[in-house]
């Protein structure tokens, strides 16, 4: 009798194992092809992806990006620009005097870094005048004072209304309330803080103030006093100036813009150096 007569009959057909592979197959099959259905593309990401190269060594003028800036990469989310120049707006910008030049021209580090310095006591002005804007809300609401930054600068602008009598700088008893509650909100800040008088454009002459400049003075100093006489604010911080009529900041030609210009300004600076928010000089305090 030969082998193949020995040997047991095959089984027809293809092994058992065969059917759950082909099933784990068209499964995966159908997963990919799902998840290709559900694929979306991004048409603006696409274009910066294929313009990225193209736009890589060009620069742009001083302009608003709305494309990918030039001469960086589109992984990087945050734009830094070869030549910073930090600005309280977030906006995406890029700097070069001529548009054709292939690199960018790139600042030194320690002036990024006073830029950025400078950036940060903005911030930081702004965010103490929107604190003290909310604790005098109701003295803003009456007019007695105004409040705003300037730069690096939170600038509290005291009116006259109520505040003194009209040619004189002692303090009206009703008003001190007021002057307290600016200075237990000056208590949480630091810097300089620089106490000037201002007038309107009427001259004054009398046997205590001879002129604007003598009666803005007093005012400052009266100010200033009142801040200090509760001695929690060290006396080392407090500038005090008279101006007169030399920085208006309404129309002395109205009733209205005199009454703003006769006020004392309180001017709270974040570090480095200090200067009238009206114009002026500035001067270290280093």
């Amino acid at each position: 009798m030969s082998d193949e007569e020995d040997a047991p009959p095959a089984e027809a057909g293809a092994p058992m194992w065969m059917v759950t592979f082909a099933d784990l197959s068209t499964l995966l099959l159908c997963f990919f092809v799902l998840l290709l259905s559900f694929s979306e593309m991004d048409v603006a990401k696409f274009k910066q992806l294929a313009g990225s190269m193209r736009e890589a060594f060009g620069v742009q003028a001083d302009i608003k990006a709305k494309q990918i800036p030039k001469g960086t990469s589109i992984v990087a989310r945050e734009f830094s620009p070869g030549e910073p120049k930090p600005t309280a707006l977030n906006q995406v910008r890029q700097f070069t005097i001529d548009s054709n030049k292939n690199t960018l021209k790139f600042t030194d580090p320690d002036e990024s870094k006073t830029l950025q310095e400078n950036l940060d006591r903005q911030v930081l002005a702004e965010a103490e005048a929107n604190r003290i804007a909310e604790g005098l809300g109701k003295e803003i609401e009456e007019g007695k004072v105004i409040v705003r930054s300037v730069g690096a600068v939170t600038v509290i602008h005291i009116l006259e209304r109520g505040s003194f009598e009209l040619g004189g700088a002692e303090i009206q008893p009703g008003f001190k309330p007021v002057l307290r509650k600016i200075h237990d909100l000056m208590i949480e800040t630091e810097g300089i803080i620089r106490v000037a008088g201002h007038t309107d454009n009427l001259p004054i002459s009398t046997s205590r103030f001879r002129s604007n400049w003598s009666l803005s003075s007093g005012r400052a100093v009266s100010v200033a006093h009142e801040f200090m006489r509760r001695g929690v604010i060290d006396a080392e911080r407090f500038v005090v100036a008279g101006h007169a009529d030399t920085m208006p900041i309404g129309d002395n030609s109205t009733s209205e813009g005199r009454s703003l210009n006769r006020r004392v300004d309180v001017s709270i600076f974040q570090g480095g150096s200090y200067f009238s928010p009206s114009g002026g000089e500035t001067m270290s305090v280093e």
